[in-house]
């Protein structure tokens, strides 16, 4: 999709669609345009109380003519001291969606009211990552695919705006919603399609379109790494695990500050022989949602060309039921030299986190690390879909997580570590158990991957709650996988 920003006079075209951002503010209400169908529209609409400019609010209006714009479509944006980012994401995202549904192919957004109330800079920036955003749903395999119609979105701005900053905030909004796309595809694929092969093909793909660097590890290589807490998982199965190192070094003159991700990879998660019930095991699918989530921040990274260090680890695997699987009361190894006994195989991702934690850190020599994960039906019982729960050794690392959430609209609620929370995943035969008990079970499991950190800042994100569900989470977004992340991560890294 093409989407360019014009001054208002400069503006040539017509598009099929002219829409205009309004808020409830009177004032706003009188402005004019020089197509006279499109001001007795307005005027009639608003004396008629049928659009006030509220938030969420959507007016379509057929013109019921055949020249463009055939329609207007009027936006509420609520009171303008009230604006946000997230708002015109929303009402952005509803426009687009609309858009569709009308089988339009061009587009024009008018924001004649928008600079007295807003930073133009930010919004162009929001306006395209839901522009990006909004168009995507999961229908490659249904055979009665609906294209995407809208292919040229021009957003129309004052004469005293500074076009070229904000295409420049337009192109980073885009970039931020392509790696969200990234994502939702790729936990979106069926786990008889994406196996761990499959999604290194993915990740290599995507290095060879955006500019990052990709090296696979097979079988052979991760054994020879050490890597035994995350080969006791993957030996199960009969797809072979991959490890996936990604490299964006973009900060030559600071060659030691290296920004690490760790993503979940496990393509699919049976349990194990603490089998899942087959509800439970219906969504599987999704357990690689921390792997898409730095996979497409690192899209993002490289596309910006962000002047950071960045270096992401998947750790792709599947935990099957075979008799290579390793077993309840197995008791393992780990790249770090630490023994783990296995109390449940179902608490498999911390294990295969692990070694991709001591990998990053002493292979690939990072300065801080992150690793984000669909870890913990717990955190869904904690927080629901609402948030993501944060573990953490470094409360200055979370204040900048905190700050790029709010950018993102992706919120983070930080769990306390107390001492008494570590004691559980202590060892009785060996150095640590792989689940803590059946309480506070999100943060037991991020403390077991604190403590492979080996004193680096570190941030545990769980988002098992907000990855994937069946009712989209915001205007901008369908069914099914949500990108949860992508964006997040992308934030934190450029803000450092």
């Amino acid at each position: 999709m093409d989407i360019r920003v014009t001054k208002f006079n400069e503006y040539k075209e017509t598009a099929e669609v002219k829409a205009i951002l309004m808020f409830e503010s009177k004032e706003d209400f009188h402005m004019k345009f020089e197509d006279e169908a499109i001001n007795n529209a307005i005027s009639y609409v608003i004396e008629n109380k049928e659009f006030t400019g509220k938030k969420g609010e959507l007016y379509t209006v057929n013109l019921l003519r055949k020249e463009a714009p055939s329609k207007l479509i009027l936006v509420g944006a609520g009171k303008g001291e009230e604006l946000t980012a997230e708002t015109i994401r929303k009402s952005l995202g509803k426009l687009v969606k609309e858009c569709l549904r009308l089988k339009a192919t061009t587009l024009e957004i008018n924001v004649p009211a928008l600079r007295k109330h807003f930073d133009m800079e930010i919004a162009a920036k929001a306006i395209g990552e839901a522009v990006t955003m909004a168009t995507y749903t999961f229908d490659t395999y249904k055979s009665d695919k609906k294209p995407v119609t809208l292919n040229v979105v021009t957003l129309l701005c004052c004469s005293q705006c500074d076009v070229s900053i904000l295409e420049a905030a337009v192109k980073e909004g885009v970039a931020l919603g392509e790696g969200n796309l990234i994502t939702r595809a790729l936990v979106n694929e069926p786990a008889n399609i994406l196996t761990p092969a499959e999604l290194a093909k993915g990740a290599e793909k995507t290095g060879e379109d955006y500019g990052f660097e990709v090296k696979v590890y097979n079988k052979e290589e991760i054994i020879s790494l050490g890597m035994e807490a995350y080969m006791a998982v993957a030996k199960g199965s009969a797809n072979e695990p991959k490890l996936i190192v990604m490299r964006h070094m973009g900060d030559s003159e600071n060659p030691e500050e290296i920004f690490g991700l760790v993503g979940k990879g496990l393509t699919f998660d049976t349990g194990g022989y603490c089998i899942k019930p087959g509800q439970s095991m219906a969504n599987m699918k999704t357990d690689m949602g921390g792997a898409a989530a730095v996979i497409g921040a690192m899209s993002t990274i490289a596309k910006m060309k962000l002047k950071k260090n960045v270096v992401a680890v998947v750790a792709a695997c599947e935990n099957m039921i075979s008799g290579e699987a390793y077993r309840p009361g197995d008791i393992i190894g780990s790249m770090a030299g630490k023994t783990i006994e296995v109390l449940n195989t179902d608490a498999e991702g911390r294990l295969t986190l692990v070694d991709a934690v001591t990998y990053i850190i002493r292979n690939e020599k990072v300065s801080r690390v992150v690793d984000i994960a669909t870890l913990t039906g717990a955190v869904v019982t904690a927080l629901g879909s609402a948030a993501i729960g944060v573990v953490t050794n470094d409360d200055n690392f979370y204040n900048s997580l905190e700050e790029a959430s709010k950018e993102v609209a992706e919120k983070v609620w930080k769990l306390p570590s107390f001492d008494e929370y570590k004691e559980q995943i202590k060892g009785e035969v060996a150095d640590l158990k792989n689940i803590g008990g059946p309480r506070a079970g999100t943060i037991t499991a991020g403390l077991f991957i604190g403590e492979f950190v080996e004193s680096k800042p570190w941030l545990h994100l769980d988002i098992a709650g907000t990855c994937a569900g069946e009712k989209p989470p915001t205007e901008y977004h369908s069914s099914g996988a949500t990108g949860s992340g992508a964006r997040l991560l992308y934030t934190l890294v450029k803000n450092q």
